[in-house]
Order: C-alpha cells, then structure tokens, then sequence
C-alpha cells in the first residue's frame, strides 16, 4: 500500500489517466482539486509530444480542470532537450505537430529536408507516404533517427489511435536502423520530471496506464507505481510483466478515496 498523503510529489500521465481523447474521466476532477487542495507537488509527464504544454492547459480547461501550464512537461520537451544537449544548433527533419516543433524550435533546432542531422518523428495528423519516404531516404544518407516516445498506441473515445512507436516501424524496418526514443520510459525524462518536482524518489509516485512506460519507468528509479486501469492496460496484460506496479486501481479517483480514507483512520 502507498501512503498518498505523505507523498511529496505527484507525476501523473494524461492519456488513459485523466481523459481518453476529449472525455473527461470518472474521478479525474476529483484528483486535480485534492493534489491542488493538499498543496501537492504535481506534473503531468505525457508522452504524447503533440501538444504544447499551453494547448494542454488549454484542452483541460475545455474539460472542466484549470491547470497552470508549468505543470505539464511532454515527450517533445524532453527530445528537444536531448538534441540540444547532443548537438546544440543541429539541424532535424520532423514529422509530428505543433508540441514538437515549437519544442526544437525554441532549443535552438532549424528544419532541414536536405541533409539534417537528424530525422525527428512524433505524433502527427500529417504522416504521408510522401513525408514517410522523405524520412527513409534521409536516414539512409546519414540523418540519425530520434523518436520522441515509443508508445505504439493511445486511447480515444471509441478505441485506440497509432502512435509514435508504430509511425517509426516502416521507416526502421525501411532503413534497416534503430531509433532512439526520448519519452517515457527514458530515464532522462524521469529524471526531470523529479528535478522539476524538486522531490527524491521516495518522496513521489508516478500514476499511469501503461506497463510498458509509466510503470517500468517508475521502477527502474525507485518510484512508488500506480497502473490505473482506465486506460490501455487490464489486470490480466499487466499480470505478464516480470515487474509489478506497487497498486493497481481503476482510476485516480481511488487515490482521493485511500487519501481521505487514511485522513480518517488518524
């Protein structure tokens, strides 16, 4: 059992967590207020990298949560974060939207469709055959390949959509060359997430549906892990990973409920 009033620090996904798409979850209004009420240290650490953190604040506004926009940090962020430290002022082919590309914009990265240093791949509405193959045959003229996370789908409303994983598939397969991914589970991405924080390991918990991101990347720091199962992972899918979350429950309203439910037994 995880004490989650004396947890310090709080880093949560979005995606499966608090919305699938543009539907509010069951319990998720009730998360935010009480991290907000108890004065918790908060950030919502998203692999989706096709959002800037101000059209995140803004989606959850849409929804009914008033966020300040300090408390998102995306998969984008941190890719930008890492080329710049690799390469400071290189040049990148991108595939994926808004959150990316503002993101090596403002590190300091220009768009090259010539000979870039680096071929960038997120999400993206805008993924074609054309932009695909643009990508192959730049990786295959020396272009190193980055991704910004390594989730093969997400949830919405009605299912699931392809994500970065899987956009990166035909062009690794193509090229014959393995991509690096920055998002979740990368430990540089962690290890941020509890810098902005300002908290130590076992002062935190990650909350996430995933086994495979959010989980593993919990545990390989050392972090207290919450599988919610409101997003893409079941009791049975998650029973087949070697490691284990340290709880599982079926929504983050089940963290306000154990919350209050401690209040009460002090």
């Amino acid at each position: 059992m995880i004490n989650f009033r004396e947890k310090k620090g709080f880093i949560c996904d979005m995606d499966g967590v608090l919305y699938h798409g543009n539907l509010l979850l069951p319990g998720a209004k009730e998360f935010v207020s009480w991290l907000q009420e108890e004065n918790k240290k908060y950030l919502f650490l998203t692999n989706n990298s096709g959002m800037t953190p101000r059209e995140l604040k803004q989606k959850l506004e849409r929804l009914g949560l008033s966020v300040p926009e300090e408390h998102f940090y995306t998969s984008a962020l941190a890719t930008a974060k890492f080329l710049r430290s690799q390469a400071p002022g290189c040049s990148v082919y991108a595939i994926g939207e808004a959150g990316l590309l503002n993101a090596l914009y403002d590190a300091g990265m220009t768009m090259n469709d010539v000979n870039p240093d680096y071929v960038v791949i997120g999400e993206s509405r805008t993924y074609t055959m054309e932009t695909l193959t643009r990508a192959v045959n730049l990786v295959l003229g020396g272009a190193r390949l980055i991704g910004a996370n390594s989730d093969v789908s997400g949830p919405i409303e009605d299912g699931i959509i392809p994500a970065c994983r899987a956009l990166m598939a035909p062009i690794e397969m193509a090229t014959g060359k393995k991509a690096y991914f920055c998002g979740k589970p990368n430990p540089l991405m962690m290890s941020t997430g509890l810098k902005i924080l300002g908290c130590h390991s076992e002062d935190a918990v990650i909350i996430g549906d995933r086994m495979d991101t959010d989980i593993v990347a919990g545990t390989e720091r050392g972090v207290d892990t919450v599988l919610v199962l409101s997003g893409v992972t079941s009791r049975e899918t998650a029973s087949l990973f070697a490691y284990q979350p340290t709880m599982t429950l079926n929504g983050v309203g089940d963290i306000v409920r154990l919350a209050k439910d401690k209040e009460g037994e002090q």
